[in-house]
């Protein structure tokens, strides 16, 4: 099992997958957003950044058709997910529902 199965698989807090791109514009645009969220919800939330051109394969898994996209795990269970550049606010709204 990856590193990264097992972590969406058996993390006891929320785990938030931002699958991008080094040369996409909007996911550079989200980055500080991610960066601020996690700051303040601290250890209520794992971060990870999922590199689409190098990992095909979890992009076909979790059927990732456009760049940012981020989606929210819990015990293996996808709990929500988004693709597109959203507002700090409403980031930290959907991930305060779950961790």
């Amino acid at each position: 099992m990856s590193k990264f199965t097992n972590l969406i698989n058996n993390s006891e807090v929320p785990v938030l997958v931002d699958f991008y791109a080094d040369w996409c514009q909007p996911c550079h645009m989200i980055a500080p957003t991610i960066k601020s969220v996690k700051a303040k919800l601290g250890d209520r939330l794992t971060v990870i950044k999922i590199n689409s051109d190098k990992n095909q394969q979890a992009m076909m898994k979790y059927q990732v058709r456009s760049i940012p996209t981020l989606i929210l795990f819990h015990k293996g269970k996808v709990l929500w997910r988004n693709s597109g550049v959203m507002p700090e606010h409403e980031l930290m709204k959907v991930i305060e529902r779950y961790a």
